[in-house]
């Protein structure tokens, strides 16, 4: 079975602020196991779906967006990005800590193993990749974290 894990937090865990625009805004390490037969590259996206309305109408942050990822990979290092990298919300085609502009937020990581490979352009959106590997999963894991902001408090 695809097993996707982060060895810096655990699921439903906090994700540290390293990993965050609070921190040093790079991508966390990520764990990979249990890659299906027949898997030739395999897609991930990280995902917010609690921001507010006011900020996105459709409610949903993409922090990352990658694919084209070698299916024999087991770990996907700090601050690495492999594969090609599509574009996130903010416009970028590289990970986006979570920033979460109100309250706690969950962060959902899902990782495909894909029985092709894409010919997406590079900076491609989450919705083209999505689009595209629709008829080609052979298998998906998700992982979830959470991260709350830690506001200063306001001096009067």
């Amino acid at each position: 079975m695809l097993e996707l894990s982060s060895p810096a937090f655990s699921h439903d865990g906090a994700i540290p602020s390293r990993y965050t625009c609070a921190g040093e805004n790079i991508s966390p390490p990520m764990t990979i196991s249990g890659v299906p037969d027949g898997t030739r590259t395999l897609a991930l996206i990280m995902e917010d779906p609690d921001v507010p309305r006011t900020i996105r109408s459709d409610g949903m942050w993409d922090h990352w967006v990658l694919w084209n990822i070698a299916p024999d990979i087991s770990e996907i290092s700090e601050n690495t990005a492999p594969g090609m990298a599509g574009a996130n919300t903010g416009g970028k085609h590289a990970y986006a800590g979570p920033c979460p502009p109100d309250r706690e937020h969950r962060y959902f990581f899902t990782l495909y193993a894909l029985d092709n490979e894409l010919t997406l352009e590079s900076g491609a959106s989450k919705a083209a990749l999505l689009q595209a590997i629709e008829e080609h999963v052979l298998a998906r894991a998700t992982f979830m974290a959470r991260y709350e902001r830690q506001r200063e408090k306001r001096q009067r």
